[in-house]
């Protein structure tokens, strides 16, 4: 399975007359919140789990001690980030490939509690203050935020970090920004974000978790993509040793300003967090036998039933188990491009998913490890099922001259296959669709009335996904499509699909817990379809999508949060822009002994770079001390 792209927890349809319940009337998110009054958190619906004057979050532990090295290989990422290699130091722009965690390098105003789905508390401001018609946020900075030369972080070093992702930052950052019409610094320690009053009523829970950037060090520098300088950092990280595509580490800042915070304690306990970049998965996997890297998410099913026998594991220095999923919606599948004509045809994504035989797959290639994903929005109460709900229908109805008329029955689901790898019945479903689609079979592939051969080429990074993709486009052969699997160097691979140069491909999108308009925008909208950088790899743009995705705005609290994405569901499952892939319900992960963390697990987040610790005793046990 590839890596999770990470989304930040992220205009409006008229429901009309009968269509228009309570949860869906106008009305402000935090209505609840008094205006003028200083807030020490956000949440988007319910109340806050702690109080103004709360020590640490319960997830952490505050007695962990401090020291070691973290070494190990990230499984999520945020923007522009590369797990593979890296080209840049700048993650915020939609150009280059930056190292995984340098947000880690700076602060942002709040951040979020990993126990809760929606909540923020305050980082570098200590509080929020609402205006009455809630388009107006004012943040009080503390005055002891330092930058890591001692300088401080100023009201304007985040007015001018707001300003400048609105016009130059990555989609993720820019997107949601759109509706900011000020940033200003009302003092050094007042931040005041002024909105246009058509975001979304949850944008704030989503840019106030940005990171903040250094005024003075980009009036020096070009905010690009092309320096391998680290920009100033704030927060409890700083970039140490690096080495160009190689190595990089982030040494723990020991004089952090931060680091007694409430929302801090308990957390960033390493000395030194390293990333290593390797050529390909095996030489990932050879280097954690050895002790070279620390900890591993398997993403190999074949590795994971087979390959942990090594001497290390067998003499129990190193632990290999499972710890749940984050309870956060997934989308991972493969996105066909419909920038380019011949996708276009729903009945043509309908022939290509036919051809993909996840039954022989799952017993052949993955030995059971995986869940057939059907869903947008797997493992999460957005998921579609059975036929739509009255609410649904209120959300639907009034599009219906738009929707496939699939839409209003039985949810679509991608049918089982006998598990042969070569299922005739469906590969004849397929063909059929294609030549009801007006291609016809011309020799060994299919042409149009134009002559033109169909071809689809699947873009890949990895030698595993090409040994995964390989049946699948035998299949899409021997129907009929000139099908191919294109495998780049990972650099070549980020640039493509950030330009949208592909025929097919995959991405793991890892939702937030209550997603917004603004990280729907991102990956569904149409105002994303030509945006670079975006997430919307198949390119939608479709009327009826837009209005269910503006549709998020309105909703009050979470079931009809959840009545919006169902439908949302439904109407993306009938199109089939995605080929939902597979999923699993776990984290399956191996470490060196050598670690402590707390458990459970919180349900929304799995930072073991940010919350466990060396454990001394433990690795002197196992010789690691």
């Amino acid at each position: 399975m590839v890596g999770l792209a990470r989304l930040s927890r992220r205009n409006v349809i008229a429901l009309g007359g009968a269509a228009a319940t309570a949860a869906f009337l106008p009305g402000r998110l935090f209505a609840s919140s008094p205006a003028g009054v200083r807030l020490h958190g956000l949440s988007a619906f319910g109340e806050l789990k702690y109080p103004v004057d709360f020590q640490q979050f319960d997830y952490v532990n505050v007695d962990a001690p401090k020291g070691g090295t973290f070494n190990f290989g990230p499984s999520q990422w945020v923007f522009n980030q590369n797990p593979n290699t890296f080209n840049t130091l700048n993650s915020f722009v939609p150009k280059g490939d930056a190292p995984p965690r340098m947000e880690m390098c700076f602060d942002s105003l709040m951040v979020s509690a990993l126990d809760e789905p929606d909540s923020i508390y305050g980082l570098v401001a200590e509080a929020v203050t609402i205006s009455p018609d809630h388009n107006s946020f004012v943040f009080a900075l503390r005055p002891e935020a330092r930058w890591h030369d001692g300088s401080p972080l100023t009201a304007e070093d985040a007015a001018f970090t707001f300003n400048l992702f609105k016009d130059q930052g990555h989609p993720d950052l820019s997107l949601p920004l759109k509706e900011l019409t000020k940033a200003v610094a009302v003092d050094k320690t007042t931040l005041r974000l002024s909105f246009s009053g058509k975001q979304s009523d949850r944008t704030i829970l989503d840019v106030a978790i940005f990171p903040i950037l250094s005024k003075a060090y980009f009036a020096k520098v070009p905010f690009d993509g092309s320096r391998m300088e680290a920009p100033l950092g704030s927060g409890p990280y700083k970039v140490g040793l690096m080495r160009p595509g190689q190595t990089i580490e982030l040494e723990r800042v020991a004089d952090y300003w931060g680091k007694d915070l409430p929302v801090n304690r308990g957390a960033n306990n390493f000395d030194k967090l390293r990333i290593e970049f390797y050529g390909d998965r095996q030489a990932a996997f050879e280097a954690f036998k050895k002790g070279q890297v620390h900890f591993r998410e398997e993403a190999t099913s074949r590795v994971w039933a087979t390959g942990y026998d090594f001497p290390a594991l067998t003499a129990g220095k190193v632990v290999k188990r499972e710890f749940p999923s984050e309870k956060r919606p997934l989308l991972y599948g493969t996105a066909m491009n419909q920038r380019r004509e011949r996708f276009k045809d729903v009945r043509v994504r309908r022939a290509i998913s036919l051809c993909f035989d996840f039954e022989w797959t799952n017993k052949s290639l993955f030995y059971g490890l995986y869940d057939r994903a059907q869903s947008n929005f797997e493992k999460s109460d957005f998921k579609a099922t059975g036929v739509p709900s009255p609410e649904e229908l209120a959300l639907l109805k009034p599009l219906r001259d738009k929707l496939p008329s699939e839409v209003f029955g039985e949810v679509n689901i991608l049918p089982a296959s006998d598990g042969s790898g070569r299922d005739r019945k469906l590969l004849r479903e397929s063909q059929r669709l294609m030549t009801e689609a007006g291609w016809k079979r011309s020799g060994p592939f299919f042409q149009n009335a134009a002559g033109e051969t169909f071809k689809a080429e699947v873009l890949v990074h990895d030698d595993d996904l090409t040994r995964i993709y390989a049946p699948w486009v035998e299949n899409l052969k021997a129907v009929g499509f000139d099908a191919s699997i294109r495998l780049v160097e990972s650099a070549q691979y980020q640039e493509r699909q950030a330009s949208f140069d592909f025929d097919m491909i995959a991405m793991a999108l890892l939702f937030s817990p209550t997603p917004t308009r603004e990280g729907m925008d991102g990956v569904f909208h149409s105002r994303s379809a030509s945006l670079q950088g975006s997430r919307n790899l198949p390119g939608i743009a479709d009327p009826a999508v837009d209005a269910l995705v503006e549709a998020i705005d309105k909703v009050q609290d979470r079931a009809a949060l959840i009545t919006v994405l169902r439908a949302l569901d439904r109407v993306l499952r009938a199109r089939l822009d995605w080929i939902p892939s597979w999923y699993s319900a776990n984290h399956r992960v191996a470490f060196w002994d050598m670690f402590g963390f707390k458990e459970p697990k919180p349900d929304y987040g799995f930072a073991m770079e940010a919350l466990w610790w060396f454990d001394k005793d433990k690795a002197a046990k196992i010789g690691k001390a």
